[in-house]
């Protein structure tokens, strides 16, 4: 059976504790949450920090934290540092790359949010990518549109990226890609055109998460994406419980389609990412 990585993106820049209690905020609920999550089977954790307001914020600092205890008490766990702008200061957005995580987000264009406009100038997308490979920092290029599929292919010509980034699809954010099948299969054939030595994954936010995983496990994905960043909850009556309980249904979810889930080895080696 073909391994699967398990990502959990644990807290991201949006809910808050008001929305439901378990979504991690100090960097001690993060790392307790990320153990959580990794002792069901994540191998993978997408880290956002933010202020004690619960706002979002680029503080270094609370970026070392995480990334300590992560390593501390997640053995093997990749470490994946965001550099999205959702409540940011675009010049702020990579001052935590100098700390090395393995991999860091990477955003390839613009693209309407539900209140924002979700701003990635070619310049800044440059300027990420260059620090990026400087620090020796494997990208997962966000796909929020088919022409940011395009971006990430200029950035292999000027050679910024290499030519088997880790890709991720990003659907149901309201405005932006919608959650349809159908548009996975085009964005994939794309794909499949422009880097046809990427490894992939696709997230679903809110509601759509269950299926998206769904669709990207039928089609072989190599990963899948959960966590409270995207969804809060479990089904409309309930929450969720915390992070783990979601890595439990995406594992549940992994071993329904027949794959089973990587282990931290593994999904090192399916990443291309150094033990």
């Amino acid at each position: 059976m073909n391994p699967v990585v398990v990502a959990v993106a644990i807290t991201g820049s949006v809910p808050r504790k008001k929305d439901n209690p378990a979504v991690p905020i100090l960097p001690s609920e993060q790392i307790e949450s990320t153990q959580q999550a990794f002792e069901a089977g994540a191998t993978l954790a997408h880290i956002h920090v933010r202020n004690d307001d619960e706002t979002p914020s680029s503080d270094p600092q609370r970026f070392a934290l995480v990334q300590e205890g992560i390593r501390k008490h997640c053995p093997g766990m990749i470490v994946q540092f965001s550099t999205g702008g959702r409540g940011r200061d675009p010049s702020a957005r990579g001052s935590s790359l100098y700390l090395k995580p393995d991999m860091a987000s990477l955003s390839t264009g613009s693209v309407n949010f539900p209140t924002i406009v979700y701003e990635n100038s070619a310049a800044l997308v440059e300027t990420l990518a260059t620090g990026m490979k400087a620090a020796g920092i494997r990208p997962e290029i966000e796909i929020f549109d088919l022409s940011h599929l395009h971006g990430a292919r200029r950035l292999i010509e000027a050679g910024l990226i290499d030519p088997r980034p880790h890709v991720q699809f990003v659907m149901g954010v309201k405005n932006a890609m919608p959650a349809d099948e159908h548009v996975l299969d085009i964005l994939l054939a794309e794909l499949r055109r422009l880097i046809p030595k990427a490894t992939w994954t696709a997230a679903g936010i809110g509601r759509h998460q269950a299926e998206v995983m769904d669709w990207a496990l039928a089609r072989g994905a190599d990963a899948v994406r959960t966590g409270l960043e995207d969804n809060i909850r479990i089904d409309r009556t309930r929450l969720a419980a915390s992070n783990a309980e979601l890595v439990t249904i995406a594992a549940e979810a992994v071993t329904r389609h027949g794959r089973r889930i990587a282990t931290a080895a593994e999904a090192r080696s399916l990443l291309g990412i150094a033990g």
